[in-house]
């Protein structure tokens, strides 16, 4: 029989976690600080009128920052942005795009093969990474490269991911660069105060992460989040549960929910009594979504084990989205500790990737 960890013994949860993934979560905020250092000293080879849509490409954890930033700047760019996750690049892609491509490992066969592509087409190329093939190839190619740290697993270099990402638009000029840099200086203050009261020297009775990764615990996550605000943090919760915890979990969006998987909450019974919602919000989410997210409440609080409504914290976007971030990434964390999984390997998609290249 397996004995759940005590989350508010220490000692454990640091033998439980030998690659110190809660130290790097626990680091954040100094990451995104390193972060906002890089992007201070950055070198752009973009000439800004020739981009007429900007296209991020990458995978996993290099992706994210990525959705992040297109979800951040929609009512803020003049041009459309998208992120890809593919092989290849959308038919549209040109001469006046600018492609992103971020990949931390810089090895990451999507993201060369896109990047190939979007040579081909001639768009204008920006490189995040740590090196790998990707540094190779840009460096090579005379397009922009953005090189950071190594050292991390891809899903913990959020700020990596996101920051640099978002002051290069800005350094370029389609973003408000004092704009940028005084958010994230909010959310980094923001995080400090914040991990004063997630970090495992909070016992589980005060400790929002915690409590949530005990009811997550052999339960099924159901995240949702909402349109233009936290649809992307709900995507990245499902995530580093999968890859910190081992564990399945779900996500979807407001409204678009609401008409159809709202129905889904029929049968199995006791499949459903399994289910364990988180609710995101957010002061800026549409007050119509904001009714709708009430009532849904309510009638889901009938069939499943259980409703937690999440509320970012701080005044600017990027303070609460990644506020919002902070408690999923702890709370994943611990639901691995409970689970008796190490939080930083990812075994089975190292298989996969070792099966690939021998193909």
């Amino acid at each position: 029989m397996v004995i759940m960890i005590n989350l508010d013994d220490i000692e454990a949860l640091k033998q439980a976690d030998p690659g110190e993934m809660l130290e790097a979560v626990y680091t954040l905020p100094e990451q995104m600080e390193q972060a906002l250092k890089i992007a201070e000293n950055m070198h752009l080879k973009v000439d800004k009128d020739r981009v007429k849509n900007v296209v991020v490409t990458g995978l996993g954890g290099s992706a994210i920052g990525g959705d992040l930033v297109r979800v951040f700047a929609a009512n803020r760019l003049d041009i459309p942005m998208a992120v890809n996750r593919d092989y290849v690049l959308p038919k549209y892609v040109g001469q006046d795009t600018l492609v992103i491509t971020s990949s931390y490992s810089g090895n990451t066969e999507e993201t060369l093969s896109a990047y190939d592509v979007a040579k081909a087409k001639g768009a204008q190329i920006i490189a995040i990474t740590t090196g790998g093939m990707l540094i190779k190839k840009a460096q090579a190619d005379g397009h922009s490269v953005i090189e950071i740290p190594a050292g991390l697993q891809p899903r913990a270099a959020i700020g990596l991911s996101f920051v640099p990402l978002v002051m290069a638009l800005a350094k370029i000029g389609l973003l408000n660069e004092a704009d940028i840099r005084a958010q994230i200086w909010e959310a980094v203050a923001l995080l400090k105060t914040m991990r004063q009261e997630l970090s495992p020297s909070v016992s589980e009775a005060n400790n929002l992460s915690k409590q949530l990764a005990k009811k997550f615990y052999n339960n099924y996550p159901v995240i949702y989040g909402v349109v233009n605000t936290s649809e992307v943090v709900a995507q990245r919760w499902k995530g580093q549960i999968c890859e910190n915890a081992k564990a399945p979990a779900h996500y979807n969006i407001f409204p678009e929910w609401n008409h159809n998987e709202l129905v889904g909450t029929e049968y199995p019974s006791d499949l459903l009594k399994r289910f364990q919602v988180v609710m995101l919000r957010d002061k800026n989410d549409h007050p119509r979504i904001q009714k709708r997210i009430d009532i849904t409440k309510d009638i889901l609080k009938q069939v499943v084990g259980g409703v937690t409504e999440v509320h970012s914290r701080g005044d600017s976007d990027i303070a609460r989205i990644f506020s919002l971030i902070y408690i999923g990434d702890y709370a994943s964390v611990y639901l691995a500790l409970l689970n008796g999984a190490n939080p930083s390997t990812v075994e089975k998609i190292d298989l996969l990737k070792n099966k690939l290249a021998q193909m």
